[in-house]
């Protein structure tokens, strides 16, 4: 049916709307779930001098009383380290998969299995703490398989979202609609806050119900594409459409190996006879390998804010755990500001990789800044926290997203909407290689002073910038109208 019908228009964006609410909500409890685990750390590993001991609790050792071991030890950053790149590294290899599970599986039950297996993953690090378990290997391997199930996540909503929307407006709709990301780990940082000093377990073990049952919502719910309910789905390209970073190419003119041009069939029928696409395939789109290697080390800063941050902020504001996942928060409304901001100025001027360059750019200074004068007082703390919130998160933002979507539908790929989950795969696998070595490198470096990590952070936002310079050089030189004239 032809969206001109006013009925069947409306209809259509009742559907969009909803789909875009669900996969929000799926993808906050994806984080929600991720984050207690930076807010635990620091109640695993306490400052026993300033915690009153019970009377009748004996022990022999007056220093680490009040630790969960193995946790109690000097090499406790060490471990933590460890955890933190179970989740990680088993996330960044499923990544690769993921999608291309995702192009061949029903998204609604994939997306559904996922949450309910990631949920009792998440439940099960919190009921180490009611059956006294004090193995790090128990706790590595429940890590290691919740990272492998929140591979599900990502390529399965964003494929879902490009369905329903054209590119119009993408940046700013796939900004907004981004701070779920934010949104959960704002979320996931106040659900664990409430129990970390009481029973740090319920801190996972609620976050673990809630995910399992957004799974459940949406296996009953989601409307994966426009087709599955007789609505036209939206165009992706407009006629004469020119873009500086995302031309056609004549290398991309043959990305699927073995399958014919389909120009005279309906879209019903190409949608039908369009092959997923291949892995080498999906590389030669233009732009996927400079945006992958550049998330790769802006989400290495992200996460290692995201897992170290409250960590920080207590050793050196020395604020109790509670305290410190609180004022962590702050980073994440800044993300939230800075993932929208993004949007809309990358929408207005079309320049994706020169949005994402000039914020990465920024970030630099101001993470140096942080480290310097970020604790001095309250308000600067706030200010400093929303400030490099904004300009970490944005441009990870905008290429989980937006860039994506632009990419996954490009006009080279004549249609193939199962390109998508397997493009957003592959960029957000290479970035999470990088979500998987920042935290290690932290736990690493952090022992040395946290000055290093800084420094660290910093050389890795220079370093995402660079790789993003090509691009930023053709989108230039397409404003400035001296583009050079494709040769024939």
């Amino acid at each position: 049916p032809s969206l001109k019908n006013p009925f069947i228009s409306c209809l259509f964006c009742r559907y969009r709307g909803f789909t875009l609410f669900l996969t929000f909500l799926f993808y906050t409890a994806y984080h929600l779930s991720r984050k207690p685990i930076s807010i635990v750390k620091s109640e695993l590993h306490r400052n026993c001098s300033t915690v009153i001991r019970p009377a009748d609790l004996n022990i022999t050792d007056n220093a680490t009383w009040c630790d969960w071991a193995p946790f109690d030890q000097d090499n406790y950053k060490t471990l933590f380290g460890v955890l933190d790149n179970c989740f990680l590294v088993a996330y960044a290899i499923g990544m690769f998969f993921s999608g291309i599970f995702g192009e061949r599986l029903p998204l609604r039950y994939y997306l559904s299995a996922g949450m309910l297996l990631s949920g009792l993953f998440t439940c099960l690090f919190g009921f180490g703490y009611y059956w006294n378990i004090h193995s790090i290997w128990y706790y590595g391997f429940v890590q290691a398989m919740n990272g492998l199930m929140q591979t599900t996540g990502w390529p399965a909503v964003v494929a879902c979202v490009g369905n329903w929307f054209g590119k119009g407006k993408r940046g700013f709709i796939m900004g907004v609609w981004n701070s779920h990301t934010s949104v959960g780990n704002i979320l996931g940082s106040l659900i664990a806050g409430v129990f970390v000093s009481s029973a740090w377990g319920m801190s996972f073990i609620v976050p673990g119900i809630i995910i399992a049952s957004t799974g459940i919502l949406c296996f009953f719910f989601l409307v994966e594409k426009p087709e599955d309910v007789n609505c036209t789905p939206p165009q992706h390209h407009e006629s004469g459409e020119k873009e500086p970073l995302l031309h056609s190419s004549s290398s991309s003119e043959r990305i699927f190996s073995g399958s014919s041009a389909i120009s005279s069939e309906p879209a019903e029928a190409a949608e039908d006879h369009t092959e997923a696409i291949s892995f080498c395939g999906a590389l030669s789109i233009p732009g996927v390998v400079e945006f992958s290697l550049c998330l790769l080390f802006a989400k290495l800063v992200s996460y290692t804010f995201l897992y170290w941050l409250p960590l920080y902020i207590s050793n050196v504001a020395h604020f109790e755990a509670k305290e410190a996942g609180d004022m962590s928060t702050l980073f994440d409304v800044g993300g939230i500001m800075g993932g929208i901001m993004a949007g809309l100025v990358s929408d207005y001027t079309g320049g994706r990789a020169t949005t994402c360059g000039v914020m990465l750019l920024a970030a630099a200074p101001m993470l140096f800044l942080y480290n310097y004068i970020g604790q001095r007082s309250i308000g600067t703390t706030i200010g400093m926290l929303l400030l490099c919130g904004g300009l970490v998160n944005g441009p990870y933002a905008l290429i989980t997203t937006a860039v994506s979507a632009d990419l996954g539908t490009h006009e080279s790929l004549r249609g193939n909407a199962r390109a998508l989950s397997t493009v957003t795969a592959i960029i957000d696998g290479t970035g999470s290689i990088g979500a998987a070595l920042g935290p290690l490198l932290a736990g690493l470096i952090s022992p040395s002073g946290w000055n290093n990590v800084f420094y660290m952070l910093i050389s890795a936002d220079v370093l995402a910038c660079l790789f993003l310079s090509r691009l930023v050089y053709k989108e230039v030189k397409g404003w400035c109208g001296r583009a050079p004239r494709q040769r024939g």
